[in-house]
């Protein structure tokens, strides 16, 4: 279900995918099967969001991320592809992220660029990301740090 007040122009979406109101989704990027786009997100072409993903209002999801299978972004979530941003720069470099299996990320968290979330970890509400999350943690604050495990 593709909403008509969104602007998708990707002609790959499968039918069991929701993409809601207000978004954008660029033709180059890579939407996997049952995936909740909810509204008020852009997804830009050099994305990859595997099967049965939820990013919920007020995400976008740049160019270098991605998403793997079973994935939860909580809503406003700030990703990042580049360290040392500047306006018009030629030179700036595409640094990758990748949000594991299993994985969630809660609202409002912000996940500097070129790190992995691990397999089913948990990134808590808010927490400011700035090093590689291992599976099966939880890590929360800002700067984010490790609080415990998933069992």
């Amino acid at each position: 279900m593709i909403h008509p007040l969104s602007d998708c122009q990707n002609k790959n979406i499968p039918e069991s995918t929701s993409v809601w109101q207000f978004c954008v989704v660029l033709p180059g990027a890579h939407i996997g099967e049952n995936v909740n786009i909810c509204s008020h997100c852009f997804i830009e072409n050099d994305v990859c969001i595997g099967n049965n993903v939820t990013i919920k209002c007020g995400v976008q999801v740049w160019d270098g991320i991605e998403l793997e299978d079973n994935v939860m972004i909580g809503s406003n979530v700030t990703f990042t592809n580049d360290k040392y941003p500047r306006s018009k720069n030629k030179k700036w470099k595409l640094l990758r992220t990748k949000v594991c299996k299993g994985a969630t990320i809660g609202a409002g968290a912000t996940i500097l660029p070129g790190l992995t979330i691990g397999e089913c970890a948990i990134v808590g509400a808010g927490a400011v990301v700035t090093k590689d999350v291992p599976a099966r943690e939880i890590w929360a604050g800002n700067p984010a740090r490790f609080i415990g495990t998933i069992q």
